[in-house]
């Protein structure tokens, strides 16, 4: 009797130890946002009729459209004449034209992707020519940011469109920049302005072996160094290869500065451990999120990189991100590192088929962002909440001893459990995109654009409010 009631009184305890740490903790601190007005291309209008107008190339056939990309091929070249040498205002309506002839020869090049190797090149070059001259260009103005983005980040978007519909063997998957001397998705679709890069990462070279590192910020280990191979085993949906301008004045004085600056952070990482900074906060070094790795090596040298600041306003945003730790919502963000007028893009690495698992990916969060702004929140599992609190105990010893734990360093257990859960959702609201999309492609003949992806993806969502998922 003795032992059925001690079983019994054991049992018990348990259960008031799991529920004790099933009560959910505080209400996360009160975020504030940037407060800035968050992008927004609205040209809805613009998206059908370029959508249209591929129908139409398609049907028409090669040897009917092949004029019309002929002469959008050839006024892209004279645009690049004009632009070359010259100062001009960011308000010119030379990027007006620029923009509008890149959008429209996308369609044309789209049915008949033979062009669409010139049709790259022209893309880049003028990405190269605009980043020339934004160097005179204030680029904290808000007009000039939405120039620049709606040149750089739109060149991107038309050409990946146009990717996306040709065959996998009419793009190269490098596309070379200017030649030059020696949370995520969440955070990159969050930002004001919504980008295509979520980490970032710094490449040391060692001067007597030649053996190349990568310097970067982990979630779950910190600031670690991993070999080129270590890197690339994880799937990346695409590269950028970013590099100081080789005639900044501080590069002329010393050449070897972005090596120097890759060394630094190299030895730091290697003699210390740096936790991972989720406040974002790139004043405060003793933690550091990924574009902070960047930024601090550089600035110990004088370079001031990001010269555009990351601003994330949205209301959603905001609580999303502050579920997760973020304080900071005026910082780095990796997506915006690419405007910085003292930086060139070298080389561009994008596969298509992780560009079309991109553009799911990107849909995706920006419908969930869309339903963050009308107040839906991440949620989680309440009976997961008492073993991830055991675990952040049993990782807390581990990080003691120097060893990753299960749960992050610097995560709390209920962001732990909101993270699996917005993984969750992330996944099951995937597998009903691709169907939808597969359809749509059996339907129609093409694979859906980023702007039919959207609506798919809000379909989709909404299905899931209905049924109380969300």
């Amino acid at each position: 009797m003795h032992r059925k009631n001690a079983v019994l009184a054991g049992v018990i305890a348990l259960l008031v130890i799991y529920l004790a740490l099933s009560i959910p903790g505080g209400n996360a601190p009160q975020t504030v946002g940037a407060g800035n007005t968050s992008f927004a291309w609205d040209q809805d209008q613009m998206w059908e009729s370029l959508e249209a107008g591929f129908r139409e190339a398609r049907a028409a056939g090669c040897t009917s459209v092949n004029p019309q990309v002929s002469k959008g091929l050839l006024e892209g070249r004279r645009h690049l004449t004009m632009l070359a040498g010259r100062e001009l205002d960011p308000s010119d309506t030379l990027f007006d034209n620029i923009e509008a002839n890149l959008f429209g020869l996308g369609p044309p090049v789209a049915a008949c992707p033979e062009n669409l190797a010139e049709y790259s090149s022209l893309v880049t070059s003028l990405r190269d020519e605009v980043k020339l001259l934004s160097r005179f260009w204030d680029v904290r103005d808000r007009m000039v940011r939405d120039r620049l983005y709606r040149l750089l980040y739109g060149g991107r978007a038309a050409l990946e469109e146009v990717m996306l519909q040709a065959p996998d063997d009419s793009s190269p998957a490098i596309l070379n920049g200017t030649q030059e001397a020696p949370t995520s998705a969440l955070i990159a679709r969050g930002n004001d302005y919504p980008g295509n890069f979520s980490h970032i990462a710094l490449l040391y070279v060692d001067e007597e072996t030649g053996t190349p590192s990568v310097i970067e910020a982990h979630i779950e280990q910190g600031v670690v160094i991993s070999s080129l191979e270590e890197y690339l085993k994880d799937v990346k949906l695409r590269i950028m290869v970013l590099r100081v301008r080789s005639d900044h004045p501080l590069l002329i004085h010393d050449p070897m500065l972005p090596h120097r600056a890759a060394k630094m952070a190299y030895d730091e990482a290697g003699m210390q451990h740096i936790p991972y900074d989720f406040e974002m906060d790139y004043h405060e070094p003793t933690k550091r999120f990924c574009s902070e790795v960047a930024s601090h090596a550089y600035a110990s040298f004088g370079v001031t990189l990001w010269n555009i600041i990351t601003t994330m306003s949205s209301p959603g945003v905001v609580d999303w991100l502050g579920d997760f730790g973020v304080r900071s919502f005026t910082t780095q963000a990796p997506a915006d590192l690419e405007y910085d007028p003292q930086l060139v893009v070298v080389a561009e690495w994008r596969d298509r088929e992780a560009l079309w698992d991109d553009h799911v990916d990107n849909a995706i969060i920006e419908v969930m962002l869309e339903g963050a702004d009308k107040g839906d929140r991440i949620s989680y599992d309440w009976y997961l909440l008492a073993p991830a609190r055991l675990l952040k105990a049993y990782s807390a010893v581990l990080n003691r001893l120097g060893i990753v734990g299960p749960v992050p360093e610097g995560m709390s257990a209920v962001s732990a459990v909101k993270s699996q859960w917005l993984d969750k959702m992330h996944k099951h609201t995937k597998q009903k995109v691709l169907a939808a999309a597969e359809s749509f492609e059996n339907e129609n003949g093409y694979r859906p654009p980023y702007w039919d992806l959207v609506n798919i993806t809000r379909d989709v969502y909404d299905f899931h409010r209905r049924q109380k998922r969300l």
